[in-house]
Parts: structure tokens; sequence; C-alpha cells
């Protein structure tokens, strides 16, 4: 990608000081959204309804569930189908026969999978913390909460009148498995009164089949998630890198609203910004990065504080660059912080 002049560094040296921004590349958006990733994951069990209905209380726009399908084609609320890490799955006797090793996306995983698994005992399992090391406060809400539905989530979004931003994990490999998503997801969105560019629904996925699909059966906006390296499962592009080129996002606007690229290929967390938030709106594309965590562990070294990966750095001078760079929302664990920098942004 080709980079800007304006370094980010200085930006950042300026946040830190309470400066404000420094020097951009394009004006911030009037309001860029917060979504809250997996809920208020950064304080409770990721995918709960307790970590969704923190987020609600914390100011976010929308609410993100990853979506997975059951074994008998129910939804339901997990960051991957297989939920040995994040539910109490192993600790059930019951079901200690059912794990298995499968091949996803080209990977192998060894463990237990929501496609094997009827909604109802699903519902037998409680969640329990992903990364318990850097958020152990997190942990000690292990065992308390189910495994939500779709249809759950979005009862407790309109209920609060805010959004849903759902993704469709490894489409290809559950439509490989006799469970295709996209008819399945159209139809429960529509049911609930969601079928045009102006309901508050995102639908986001890593894969491009999946995205040009749904783009032929709902007028829903839709974004096209982007890593630093690697490229789609459904191998339908050579590459992310070669997607965030100035002709590839031409492309996804054909059949995509916005990107949700790795915050990373905004900016490294030195040197300068790339120009992908220039070209994605020269493409009349909408930017949605991710992830923006408060831990060390995940934060450019100059916003760290200490030395300790799960201590707290500075989020939200981090995030608060970003909207200074001009994107048009951010994906973060901790909404409150999101929305205290989108509001010290423009101040």
């Amino acid at each position: 990608m080709r980079m800007f002049f304006a370094t980010a560094g200085a930006l950042v040296a300026a946040l830190a000081l309470g400066q404000g921004a420094a020097m951009s590349s394009a004006p911030p958006a009037p309001h860029p959204i917060v979504i809250a990733h997996r809920g208020a994951s950064g304080l409770r069990p990721e995918h709960t309804l307790a970590a969704y209905s923190l987020a609600i209380e914390q100011g976010a726009d929308f609410i993100e569930p990853d979506l997975v399908l059951t074994k008998d084609d129910v939804f339901v609320a997990r960051h991957e189908n297989d939920i040995t890490g994040t539910t109490d799955v192993a600790a059930h006797p019951e079901f200690a026969a059912r794990k298995t090793t499968k091949v996803i996306d080209g990977e192998s995983h060894t463990g237990w999978f929501t496609e094997d698994f009827t909604l109802a005992e699903l519902k037998t399992l409680r969640a329990k913390e992903r990364l318990p090391q850097l958020r152990p406060g997190n942990a000690k809400f292990d065992g308390q909460f189910e495994v939500p539905t779709l249809a759950e989530v979005i009862a407790l979004a309109k209920q609060h009148r805010v959004g849903i931003y759902p993704e469709t994990k490894h489409p290809s490999y559950f439509a490989s498995i006799g469970h295709p998503m996209e008819a399945r997801l159209v139809a429960q969105l529509k049911a609930a009164g969601w079928d045009s560019a102006s309901a508050p629904v995102f639908i986001q996925s890593f894969e491009v089949n999946n995205l040009k699909a749904l783009h032929k059966m709902t007028r829903i906006r839709l974004i096209q998630l982007m890593d630093t390296s690697g490229g789609p499962a459904d191998k339908a592009a050579p590459s992310y890198a070669a997607m965030a080129t100035p002709a590839g996002l031409k492309a996804i606007a054909t059949y995509a609203y916005g990107i949700g690229p790795n915050k990373s290929m905004i900016w490294t967390g030195a040197g300068p910004q790339t120009s992908l938030v220039a070209d994605a709106h020269a493409a009349g594309l909408k930017l949605h990065p991710w992830t923006f965590r408060a831990e060390n562990a995940f934060l450019p070294a100059a916003l760290r504080t200490g030395t300790d990966p799960a201590a707290h750095g500075r989020v939200e001078a981090e995030i608060r660059t970003y909207i200074g760079f001009g994107i048009d929302g951010i994906f973060t664990d901790f909404p409150a912080i999101g929305v205290a920098a989108r509001k010290a942004a423009g101040r």
C-alpha cells in the first residue's frame, strides 16, 4: 500500500499529551460507530447475553455475535464452532465421546463442535472466558451464562434499540457439511423486520462468495473482513493484500458496503499510516477496523503501560488516533472506552 507522509507517531504523541489530533489523512467520520466486539468482552465472557447487555449499558451502537450453526440448524453466538475453549463442555462426561478432530478451512482442530450438538444440548453447557490469563476478572464469571441464540441476541438488541453486526463463521465449511448459512440467516433477519440498507444490521464475513450470495438475497449492508496475512478460506481471492489494493477495493464495492480490516492494515503502531482509508473511501467503501483492546498485549509499544501483558494501556488514545485517520467505526472489547474516545475526538 502507498504511505502518507503524515506520521501516526506524531499523532499518538499529541494524544498522549492531551493535545488532541495533531494531523490526519482525512477528516474524522462525523460519528464513527462503536461496535461491541463479542459484547463487552473485555469485562464479561465473550458472546454471552451478559457481555451484550453490558455493552449496551456502556453505549455501544452495535453488538456483534459471531454465528455458527447447531446440529438442528439454529444460529448460536460463539467465536468458533469449536467450543472447547469457550464452554465447559469438557467437564460434561455425557459428551466425552463427541470429542473429535476436524479439518476446518485447511486447519486441523481437536475438540467439540457446535454442529454435533442440538440446541437443547448446547443449552446445558455454560460459557467460560477464552483468555483467562489476560482477563482473570472475566474468568470469575465462568459457569454462569448460557450459549445464546441469534434469536436471543436479536430480542435483546430490539429491546434496547441497538443494532447487531453478525459474522458468518466458516460459511463454506458449514455448506460443505450440509448446513448452508445464507438463506437461513436472511430469513431470520427478515422475520425480525430487517431487510433493507437502513436496517440496524451489518453482516460481515472473511469469505467472499458468502457475501456475494448474500448480496443477491438481501439489501442489508455487507462488510468484507480482511486480515494482515492469508486470504479468504473459499479461495475467491488470492490474498487479503490483493483485496486491499485500489483495484481489489473497487471489486469489493460491487457487493459490499464496506470493509472490516485488521487495524494493522491501516497503521502498524509506528511510522506512517497506509493509504487504505483513502483508497477504500475512494472506492465508496466504509471502514470498520478491528479490534481495539485495552490490554498491553494488544497495543502498540508506544501505548503500553508497564510490562505486564494483562495490564491496561492507553487504548483510548489509540482509538482517537484511528478516528483522526477518518475511519467510520471501530470494533472494541471495551465499548465504554470506545464511546469516550469518540466523544473526546469530537471535541
